[in-house]
């Protein structure tokens, strides 16, 4: 088992109802588990359904169990499904040293399609999280999943792919296939698998 460069190490996945979130982050926690880190998980909905906030904190320890509940400003990673969540989870856990691994793809509250308010283009939210992180990714995981699976759900798994692809935690794609091959029927397999590759690519 390696040593992590922080522990325990704060991961919060954040995204809407209906992105698949909770999955992300209970299939990172299983990866990590099997490898024998303690992984505790505490959830936070803003909304259980369709469209409203959810955020999934982890914390990765390779001595003991923490408290699910990440302190404020202490993350230090951030994986969101829908770029404002980054921003709205940053105002209350970023700090200087945090990592942030955007998806690219907008879901426009009802205020936006009302015409209420008005949603920041992408350019400015990546001018933002250049100024509020120390690292940031960015990934099409919906539009390609959409391309390629025909199906925009599989954008969670891209996203546990392209976290892997980073490096900041020992994720590894054999321990993705035996957890996913426990969670999805069997002819789910490959093109889970298929979307993990993608997101580690999508990296480079």
């Amino acid at each position: 088992m390696e040593k992590l460069s922080i522990d325990p190490f704060n991961l919060i996945i954040t995204g809407v109802g209906g992105q698949g979130n909770v999955m992300a982050s209970r299939v990172i926690g299983n990866m990590l588990s099997q490898q024998g880190y303690f992984v505790t998980i505490g959830e936070t909905f803003g909304a259980s359904q369709r469209g409203g906030s959810v955020m999934s904190h982890l914390r990765i320890s390779a001595e003991s169990s923490f408290s699910p509940q990440i302190a404020k400003g202490q993350a230090h990673m951030i994986v969101a499904l829908e770029p404002t969540e980054a921003l709205r989870v940053l105002g209350n856990y970023g700090n200087p040293r945090v990592n942030v691994l955007c998806n690219t793809r907008p879901i426009h509250s009802v205020g936006v399609i009302s015409g209420e308010s008005e949603y920041p283009a992408m350019s400015q939210i990546k001018e933002w999280l250049k100024d509020l992180t120390d690292k940031s990714w960015y990934i099409d995981a919906t539009d390609e999943a959409m391309k390629q699976m025909k199906n925009p759900i599989f954008g969670n798994i891209m996203l546990v792919g392209a976290l892997a692809g980073t490096n900041v935690l020992p994720l590894t794609r054999s321990s993705f296939e035996t957890i996913i091959s426990q969670s999805v029927p069997a002819n789910k397999v490959e093109i889970n698998m298929k979307a993990f590759d993608m997101g580690m690519e999508m990296l480079n």
